[in-house]
């Protein structure tokens, strides 16, 4: 019952894309207009939970510390690698640009405070909602993700699963360990954090300016190793 949400969440991208591959007729002028108004959204969702932090010099440190690591490892160019992997394996048909639509689509449904608090709900309480909810969110944008970018996007669905399917496994695990006060705490940073991410992803979408989000994604890590230590410090 553990990675119930995670799984649903995971078969709404795949039913997203299949339908978004039907409507591929869609006027290419709309599909631009779609996927500008979703950017628009995704910023203001990023900026709204960069805000919920109740310390933002955190943040900032998570998202320096982060970034340095992310882009000693170039995540960025591991994922992809794998979509051009993915893209070999499996032919660059008209569908779309494999490598794009995976890479795509894994960071906007992976990155965000309803993968986390979703995968942390679903762990910590067996409550579902959350992610059960962000399944019809991520319906709808695999939709009009793969009406436009392709087969890729159906891709996503399976780090989507395992993300948040990890998170959930882990949750269960440490749950006994920690206090409430404290998921309180790390649950505000790790949004707020995710956050920032978020904005990133719509400033891409928008063709603003490209930036190497996947390289970012450490922060996370870094956010809550920061927030444990100085709770218990």
């Amino acid at each position: 019952m553990v990675l119930f949400g995670s799984a649903v969440n995971a078969v709404g991208i795949i039913i997203g894309t299949i339908i978004g591959l039907l409507l591929r007729k869609i006027p290419e002028q709309m599909k631009q207009t779609v996927m500008s108004a979703i950017g628009l959204a995704v910023v203001v969702l990023g900026l709204d939970m960069a805000l919920s932090s109740d310390n933002f010099f955190i943040v900032i440190i998570s998202l320096i510390v982060g970034t340095v690591i992310g882009e000693l490892l170039r995540l960025e160019d591991g994922l992809q690698q794998i979509g051009h992997m993915l893209e070999r394996k499996l032919g660059r048909s008209q569908s779309g640009n494999i490598t794009q639509g995976f890479v795509t689509a894994t960071l906007i449904f992976v990155v965000g405070a309803m993968a986390i608090v979703g995968a942390l709900d679903s762990g910590l309480r067996q409550d579902h909602a959350i992610l059960l909810t962000k399944s019809m969110i991520d319906g709808f944008t695999s939709i009009v993700l793969a009406s436009t970018l392709g087969v890729g996007v159906l891709l996503s669905a399976i780090p989507v699963f395992l993300y948040q399917g990890g998170i959930a496994i882990f949750a269960n695990v440490i749950h006994q360990f920690l206090s409430d006060s404290l998921l309180e705490l790390l649950i505000a940073e790790l949004t707020a954090t995710g956050g920032v991410l978020i904005f990133g992803i719509g400033i891409n979408m928008l063709g603003i300016k490209q930036i190497r989000v996947a390289n970012l994604l450490p922060s996370i890590i870094v956010v809550t190793i920061i927030v444990l230590v100085q709770y218990h410090y």
